[in-house]
């Protein structure tokens, strides 16, 4: 993988320009930023928000562990690169990718590095993962709206009334019921006859608007205004025109989890 930048913090002058120098011959590198102490490094890792850490541990102002501690739970790939290695043990709790001792040795530091690579290709690719799953649930959000105003839209009807055709307004619809292959709609003080089976009106109807109660009814939520108990333990639902539709017993757990 191409691309990584890399922050080296280390007091010793010297020192990070031989890192330096052993970093800038790496093709996957893209920019090296160097800093001499841990208030420099904070200020650079503000701006660079490198990929890769190369740090030392005693230092003007503050150790490398204070850095490390102050980025969070999910800092760089870091690598300890040190004179001192009485540290590593605390270097690994630290999560630290690989503990290096000065004076370096080219093989093992770019081992060190290539462990680096990994461990931050590796979490590029878990972000990028995570963004295009963000970006899938919010096209499937945008195509779920879509949907329901699709439903919305959809879901007028046209019937034939007195020689004419009429367009009856889906939110106007209170219930409508079932018969073999019509539909009856009943509105506020009246009702036509509907050519579709209710199997079908059912699943073009929106479901946050509409709800069957019975093999042969579907009522509008907003028209229920009240659910009582009916004879032999049947439930009832009563709409806004003043209807009692009975509640088909094996519709009742979703008529009370949906309305009660």
């Amino acid at each position: 993988m191409s691309g990584l930048g890399i922050l080296v913090v280390d007091d010793e002058p010297l020192a990070r320009r031989r890192l330096v120098r052993l970093i800038t011959r790496l093709d996957w590198v893209d920019a090296v930023e160097e800093a001499g102490n841990v208030a420099d490094a904070r200020r650079i890792l503000a701006r660079m928000q490198p990929d890769i850490l190369l740090l030392d541990i005693q230092m003007p102002g503050g150790s490398g562990f204070d850095l490390l501690d102050s980025l969070g739970p999910t800092p760089p790939a870091t690598v300890f690169v040190t004179a001192f290695d009485e540290h590593a043990l605390k270097a690994f709790e630290a999560n630290a990718v690989d503990y290096v001792t000065k004076p370096i040795e080219p093989g093992r530091f770019g081992l060190a590095l290539e462990r680096a690579r990994l461990a931050a290709s590796s979490r590029l690719q878990a972000d990028r993962i995570a963004e295009l799953q963000e970006t899938i649930e919010a096209l499937k959000q945008v195509l779920r709206h879509k949907q329901r105003a699709g439903a919305r839209a959809g879901a007028d009807f046209w019937v034939r009334s007195r020689g004419e055709h009429l367009r009856i307004a889906a939110e106007t619809v209170l219930r409508i019921q079932g018969e073999r292959d019509y539909v009856r709609l009943h509105t506020e003080g009246a009702d036509y006859l509907y050519q579709e089976s209710l199997h079908s009106l059912e699943s073009r109807l929106d479901a946050d608007d509409f709800l069957r109660i019975h093999r042969s009814t579907i009522v509008r939520k907003s028209a229920v205004t009240r659910i009582r108990q009916g004879a032999f333990g049947a439930l009832m639902v009563v709409l806004s025109d003043g209807s009692e539709l009975r509640v088909g017993r094996t519709y009742a757990a979703t008529v009370r989890a949906r309305l009660m």
